[in-house]
């Protein structure tokens, strides 16, 4: 093991153990204080030890080493293709589509699927967002874009300063949880566009859950060691884990039956089965237990919100994305950012590389004005400001080319919280439909809540929100429109994504998982493909990361090293990293001269499928 694993699971256990501690001896300031130094400690160390512009160019879907990065894969297909992030789950949705369903279909049912074997991404006890296109329904027609917001929401009895006092209760325990709305989010979807029946999309989940082997990205998350203790030692997930005393390793058994017979009623009866009747009973029975605050009626009352795509351009082409409470405002603002210059023709040089890092910084400064619309007093600040051109241009206007900035520079108004894990999955089918669809019980594993009945794991998504009165590491003080309020949605770092050619044809459908990295991530694709990759290469390639607090730029190490030479004479702080570690992964379809590109991210071991 290297020194930096080694230190990283060393404070892994000691914050894991502070956790449990601190529930035990109930809300203490000094338990806070203590906390906020093992997140920052267990933060800013990398997954390896740090490697400074000493490593040979590797670019497209290489192996680092043999047996060490993932291998990657380029789908190409004639008439449809799924990008999830797990194999088994692209290759139901694509069976869906050979079965006559749509894009939609396919999403349902490849979502419910990541939800029992990627657990620790998504599931239907979180939430999410999706971007559809609907192709021209004659010749010469123009399509429709919509968006559905299934994100979760605070339930009716939270309170701005709920988690003041102790802020870990907004990621672990019950009061973490927001109410979830994929299942409600999914069944909308269903039912405006879908073709097959409902539960023709559901039964492969409850057909999978009773029993399917162990994956390589499952089989890696179940031996970390800050979840050791609860796979072990907590029986609501040691008989899924460890039903035998031992944990589980890639290519074993496993079976989530309980959650299979909670998937096989909402196959029945559909979403109503979950928000209400035996299993809303058991899902407020558990979150209770557990300290929560939610109640039934939460339950019941939830709603999705569906409207047309945020819709912008770049270089020509249609950019459709989703609204705030989500980041889209924020890839149109920095597509806005990078359009005036010819990048293109100019490639990846030094100069655009730093630009490419200019444009992430002003975005995550506009990040910090977003929040959930209907809690916003101020509708200028997002929707009619962050993503329009005459907004580009006036903020271009601070974008230098020989060096770079303080992070006060580019005017963040506040902190927001850094958000987590997630899965995004995107489809195209044979007739143009196409849907980007980002899910997520947010951190790792969500909340650690999971209701022995219905083999639900629940959200942490509360963490999402801005605790007042409590500055984080750096000294900044959290965003008031973040704040938690009865039924509102927080602010997330995903963004769902479609874009069309100039003649309104079918041309890119992505979006990311890994909480903030999302943002750059989905953002550097766009830009890897005008520097003439293709969709998987485009995916595969190092990728920086600046997100104006901490003050540096974080590279993969298989980044050029001459260009990161450049960036540190333009003044950029770097830390250059294992591009093994956890970061953020985009999954994206592609439509390219009649042939359909499919390309999963290798970081999460994700394969596409396409036919």
């Amino acid at each position: 093991m290297s020194l930096g694993k080694a230190v990283l699971r060393s404070r892994s256990e000691a914050y894991t153990t502070h956790i449990t501690e601190a529930r035990r001896r109930g809300r203490h300031v000094r338990d806070v204080i203590f906390l906020g130094l093992l997140i920052l400690a267990a933060t800013v160390a990398p997954y390896g030890t740090r490697r400074y512009l000493s490593y040979p160019l590797r670019t497209g879907p290489q192996r680092a080493s043999p047996g060490h990065r993932n291998p990657a894969y380029l789908i190409r297909a004639e008439h449809a293709a799924v990008a999830s992030e797990n194999n088994l789950c692209s290759n139901v949705g694509v069976q869906i589509l050979k079965d006559g369903g749509n894009a939609v279909d396919s999403a349902v049912g490849t979502t419910f699927c990541i939800g029992v074997v990627n657990m620790f991404s998504s599931g239907i006890g979180g939430g999410g967002f999706m971007t559809v296109r609907l192709p021209p329904s004659a010749p010469g027609g123009t399509s429709e874009v919509w968006t559905i917001d299934f994100r979760e929401t605070a339930p009716a009895l939270a309170n701005s300063t709920m988690y003041a006092e102790c802020p870990v209760e907004a990621r672990f325990g019950g009061l973490s949880v927001g109410v979830p709305g994929e299942v409600r989010g999914l069944a909308e979807a269903h039912k405006r566009w879908g073709k097959l029946p409902w539960k023709r999309l559901v039964q492969p989940s409850v057909d999978i859950a009773t029993g399917w082997t162990v994956g390589k990205e499952l089989g890696l998350r179940i031996h970390w060691p800050e979840f050791r203790s609860l796979f072990l030692h907590n029986s609501d997930w040691s008989h899924i884990f460890a039903p035998n005393g031992v944990l589980l390793k890639e290519g074993d058994t496993i079976q989530r039956v309980n959650l299979s017979r909670t998937l096989s009623l909402i196959a029945e009866q559909g979403p109503d089965a979950l928000y209400h009747g035996e299993i809303a009973d058991a899902i407020i029975s558990k979150i209770r237990a557990e300290s929560g605050i939610m109640t039934y009626k939460d339950l019941a009352n939830y709603e999705v919100k569906v409207s047309r795509a945020l819709e912008g351009t770049y270089r020509g082409r249609k950019v459709y994305t989703s609204h705030a409470p989500t980041s889209g405002p924020v890839i149109l603002h920095m597509l806005n950012l990078m359009e005036k210059y010819d990048l293109p023709v100019e490639g990846r040089t030094d100069v655009n590389v730093h630009r490419l890092i200019e444009a992430t910084k002003f975005g995550f400064a506009a990040r910090t004005h977003i929040c959930d619309p209907a809690f916003n007093n101020d509708p200028d600040r997002i929707a009619s400001k962050i993503p329009l051109k005459s907004y580009g241009t006036l903020i271009s206007k601070n974008m230098t080319d020989d060096h770079t900035h303080p992070a006060s520079y580019y005017q963040p108004m506040f902190d927001v919280p850094e958000d987590h894990g997630t899965s995004h999955t995107s489809i195209v089918d044979v007739n143009g439909m196409a849907v980007a669809i980002t899910s997520t019980v947010n951190l790792v594993f969500g909340s650690q809540v999971m209701d022995p009945i219905t083999g639900i794991l629940f959200n942490d998504e509360m963490d999402d929100f801005s605790t007042p009165g409590v500055p984080n590491a750096f000294g900044l003080w959290p965003s008031p429109y973040n704040y938690p309020e009865a039924q509102k949605r927080p602010l997330s770092s995903t963004a769902p994504t479609i874009i069309e050619n100039p003649d309104g044809s079918f041309y890119l459908a992505l979006g990311g998982s890994g909480g903030s990295k999302i943002i750059p991530a989905i953002f550097q694709v766009i830009l890897n493909i005008d520097w003439g990759l293709d969709i998987g290469s485009a995916i595969e390639y190092g990728r920086l990361h600046h997100q104006l607090y901490p003050e540096w730029v974080e590279a993969d190490d298989i980044y050029p090293s001459e260009l990161l030479l450049d960036l540190k004479k333009r003044g950029h702080s770097l830390h250059v990293m294992d591009v093994n570690r956890v970061s953020s992964v985009v999954n994206a379809v592609m439509l390219k001269d009649g042939i359909v590109y499919a390309a999963s991210d290798s970081r999460k071991n994700g394969i596409a499928a396409g036919y």
